[in-house]
């Protein structure tokens, strides 16, 4: 019996509105979710899912890809500086309410600029308080 479990997130496109990370970490459960636009990636990421909130953000976001980008996807796309500050903004506008057990604090989300390979629209790598992780939407294809 394998000890990995699969999530598909959203696997019939029906769901209407939701914005989560996936805070990479040994959990043995993976995530998959199809991702930039009408190129219809598919990705997967191990760790554990997080619900965030941050429903201006999310439309930025969605604006930048779906319009800017024209839905098509930035697979190997040199990201201009007005591009990467429109992307770092909106990841910025997202809430991620970190919890040791006793205090919850919110925080934002910072976009891990290491890894700016892997951002396509519904895939943004990012940094949490609780370590590196991928924000996924919905995706528009």
């Amino acid at each position: 019996m394998s000890l990995r479990r699969y999530v598909f997130l959203d696997p019939d496109g029906t769901a209407d509105v939701w914005l989560y990370v996936v805070v990479e970490a040994p959990t043995g459960v993976f995530y998959q979710q199809q991702y930039g636009g009408t190129a219809c990636r598919q990705g997967q990421v191990e760790g554990y899912l997080v619900p965030v909130y941050g429903l201006d953000a999310l439309n930025a976001l969605r604006t930048l890809f779906e319009q800017h980008f024209r839905g098509a996807g930035t697979w190997n796309h040199s990201w201009s500086p007005e591009e990467r500050d429109r992307l770092r903004d909106g990841v910025e506008g997202v809430t991620f309410w970190a919890c040791d057990g006793w205090t919850e604090e919110p925080h934002a989300l910072k976009l891990d600029e290491s890894r700016m390979a892997e951002a396509d629209e519904a895939w943004i790598p990012v940094l949490t308080p609780d370590g590196p992780g991928v924000l996924l939407w919905f995706n528009s294809d």
